[in-house]
């Protein structure tokens, strides 16, 4: 029998432990509530006429020491009811025929108490599929020990001994069987809600993960924009500066002043940067917008060489209904351009253009010409400049175009969609309604 239940184990099965401490307390507690029982049964039973026709074991007598004796293996078997419950759940059933058949007592009051709680120690260890056979066993065994005691015991019949029984069988096996099931349901509903509860711990921890990667990729573009605006004008700065040190010595202290104005200007954005980054005080936020972009270009170390155009409207101010993030965009994007511009083309002229005729849209262009040398090969190629540029445009809804121009040059354009203009009001200053 314990062959053929450990070759029908399944795998969670057989992954418990052998018997634990709660297994014991159950095996004891359902002991000695039967012991108990079987003592105190002929006592109860005094005066009770529905009693007569069952005959108790007296206490201390040969029948009194065997059920005794089976309430104990009994017991013993459920310390293994968790790790092998088919096999727990028919030999105690089995065990419970013994009593009723030497002397007739009623089994729930004896032998079916571990029944009842084989049965639900069973059914909460193991899935009800492949526990139905050992159910099924279980209760034809109690039920043919009650119909046994019942005919020795009562001289009405067989017929009425077998009703007795599948009542007793239905009794001891279905009502615990069912009890275990509703509890089984609520623990597998409470199990469920914790798992529920820490998919959405993960799913949160998951969301500011993205989110946390987005700020560092936002962080990485604003550090790339800094760097790449100021720096390259520094060391383009400085190449031109050491081959006019000993020419002109004029210029280059005028280019030494330059670089000295980029350096404090970078200082200044990076502080700025780290600052957004600090809880504990408060940031200067820097205004970047479409209306800044002319002082972009006068500070730039290449100003001498950049053709600034603003084409307005006469109506409205430079960059009116454009958002902030869009304006800050726009600005960007110039910036990124004229770093692009100053590493690859350092000696051709640039045009940066600012269109905001259009009642719908603002376009900044920059064009550069083509360089008349070839870029040298430990000059740094960028990488990131262009991607930014992409990243910040579809995250305003804004068009980016990029490319070499017929000249053999290099153009950006962004066309920045205007917000939606506030709904006319249809009241004249009296309030009336205009028709």
């Amino acid at each position: 029998m314990a062959t053929a239940e450990a070759r029908g184990e399944t795998a969670p099965t057989r992954s418990r432990a052998p018997i634990r401490r709660r297994d014991v307390i159950v095996a004891g507690a359902t002991a000695l509530a039967a012991l108990a029982l079987l003592v105190a049964a002929p006592t109860l039973a005094e005066g009770d006429p529905s009693t007569d026709s069952l005959a108790f074991p007296q206490a201390w007598s040969a029948a009194w020491w065997i059920t005794a004796a089976v309430l104990l293996v009994q017991a013993v078997v459920l310390t293994v009811a968790r790790v092998a419950p088919r096999t727990a759940v028919v030999v105690v059933a089995a065990l419970a025929v013994v009593p009723a058949v030497v002397v007739p007592p009623s089994l729930h009051g004896d032998g079916g108490l571990a029944v009842m709680v084989a049965v639900v120690v069973a059914v909460l260890a193991t899935p009800l599929a492949g526990l139905w056979p050992a159910l099924a066993l279980a209760a034809l065994l109690v039920a043919a020990g009650e119909t046994t005691a019942a005919v020795v015991a009562d001289a009405t019949g067989a017929v009425g001994g077998i009703g007795q029984g599948l009542v007793q069988g239905v009794g001891v096996v279905g009502l615990p069987l069912l009890g275990a099931l509703v509890a089984k349901s609520r623990i597998e509903v409470r199990r469920a809600q914790r798992q529920e509860q820490s998919a959405l711990v993960r799913e949160r921890d998951a969301l500011v993960d993205v989110a946390v990667a987005r700020e560092r990729a936002a962080m990485a573009r604003e550090l790339h924009d800094i760097a790449a605006h100021h720096l390259s004008g520094i060391a383009l700065m400085a190449g031109v500066v050491d081959r006019q040190i000993d020419t002109d010595p004029e210029r280059a202290h005028d280019g030494v002043r330059q670089m000295r104005a980029q350096s404090t200007s970078v200082l200044d954005d990076l502080r700025r940067l780290v600052g957004l980054l600090r809880d504990d005080s408060a940031a200067t936020l820097a205004v970047e917008t479409v209306a800044a972009i002319p002082d972009l270009v006068a500070r730039s170390p290449r100003r001498a060489a950049i053709d600034l155009r603003v084409l307005e409207d006469d109506v409205r101010p430079l960059g009116s209904g454009i958002g902030p993030l869009a304006q800050l965009a726009a600005y960007r994007t110039v910036q990124e351009a004229l770093s692009n511009a100053a590493m690859h083309a350092p000696d051709a002229r640039c045009v940066v253009e600012l269109d905001d005729r259009d009642a719908d849209r603002l376009t900044v262009r920059v064009t550069n010409g083509p360089s008349a040398h070839t870029a040298s090969a430990d000059a740094p190629s960028g990488g990131f400049g262009l991607r930014g540029m992409r990243e910040r445009a579809e995250l305003v809804g804004s068009d980016l175009t990029v490319g070499p121009t017929e000249g053999g040059g290099w153009q950006v354009v962004l066309m920045v969609g205007r917000e939606a203009p506030p709904a006319a009001d249809d009241t004249d200053p009296g309030g009336q309604v205009v028709a």
